[in-house]
């Protein structure tokens, strides 16, 4: 894959609606010959004194052979870097989700990465489950963290999804991330407090996993805060949902807010509810323009994969990931069913 660094004169040189018609670009603050994460990780080492994860390489080019470059791209048609796809809860449109069937079904469709939640149960070790109890996907309700994890295991959470799912067990996090295949991402989202994060580092040291493969996800501020005191090696990323006022017709939380919350928990990027009454290019050339990164949750309809894969976002995180993926792909003709 290219991954070319631009200078802010040529960021500057190239206007908006040239930015916009750049199929599948990564990158709207820029010349568009860059993927947003890579262009992002650059602003980052710059403010924290060191990459994430390894040394980056930037190529800087004469302004006449950016422009050639620019060209051939827009004359080709082709996107200039496709978005990542991130199997939510595994492949979950067709396996019960959180469970090593839905992790191991997403890799072979595909996926470059995985998103799992993670609780700590009573006994101190780290399960994959997206709710605080188990009711939904097991029938039978225990409050996670008031169980142990051999409570826990003798639940079936993959009957609900169908005969063929039946005897699936509520995972452990060293069991997900030992399906992680080389070259491939975990995102993991933690769903309770910070309490859980010296167990995670102790998890991800034992692991094989490069840093590069990991990224910590969560809605609590303080997870954000610790996690990047406690394991700087890893990325974190702030999650945000948003809510409207029914009598001012805004949205909550705000642009500015988001960025406030960015720079204050040092995340390393946002991601983000697909909401596109929220997520704009203005929203984006924001973000991008404080040095953060931009993904998205959780998209499953061709028409708003598309419209943030022209935003430019960095992850596209879908129930299908192998299907959404083939969508995006085809120009015309049928599409797959899968």
């Amino acid at each position: 894959m290219l991954r070319i660094a631009v200078s802010k004169a040529g960021q500057r040189g190239i206007n908006r609606e040239s930015r916009k018609r750049l199929p599948g670009a990564t990158l709207l603050g820029g010349l568009g010959l860059t993927t947003g994460a890579t262009a992002v990780a650059a602003k980052r080492e710059a403010v924290d004194g060191q990459a994430v994860g390894g040394r980056r390489r930037r190529l800087l080019f004469p302004s006449g052979l950016k422009v050639l470059l620019l060209v051939v791209l827009l004359v080709s048609g082709q996107p200039i870097a496709a978005q990542q796809i991130i199997a939510h809860r595994g492949a979950s449109h067709e396996a019960p989700e959180n469970t090593l069937a839905a992790f191991r079904l997403a890799w072979a469709r595909g996926a470059d990465g995985i998103e799992g939640d993670f609780y700590l149960t009573r006994d101190g070790r780290i399960v994959c489950i997206h709710d605080s109890d188990t009711e939904r996907t097991a029938g039978v309700k225990l409050v996670v963290r008031d169980s142990t994890l051999a409570e826990l295991r003798r639940l079936d959470v993959g009957a609900w999804k169908g005969d063929r799912f039946r005897g699936e067990r509520i995972p452990t996090l060293k069991e997900v991330l030992d399906t992680v295949p080389d070259g491939k991402k975990i995102f993991i989202e933690i769903k309770c407090g910070p309490e859980i994060l010296p167990r995670l580092k102790q998890a991800l040291a034992a692991s094989r996993l490069q840093p590069e493969q990991t990224v910590v996800i969560a809605f609590d501020e303080k997870v954000v805060v610790e996690t990047r005191r406690l394991i700087p090696t890893i990325k974190v990323y702030w999650l945000a949902g948003y809510k409207r006022d029914k009598q001012t017709g805004r949205w909550s939380p705000s642009l500015e807010q988001v960025l406030a919350t960015l720079r204050r928990t040092r995340a390393h990027g946002l991601d983000t509810h697909a909401n596109p009454d929220v997520v704009n290019e203005r929203f984006v050339q924001a973000l991008r323009d404080g040095g953060f990164e931009f993904h998205a949750w959780t998209i499953n309809e061709v028409s708003l994969a598309r419209r943030f894969q022209t935003l430019g976002v960095d992850s596209i995180t879908t129930d299908r990931p192998g299907w959404l993926r083939k969508q995006l792909a085809v120009r015309s003709g049928t599409a797959a069913t899968r």
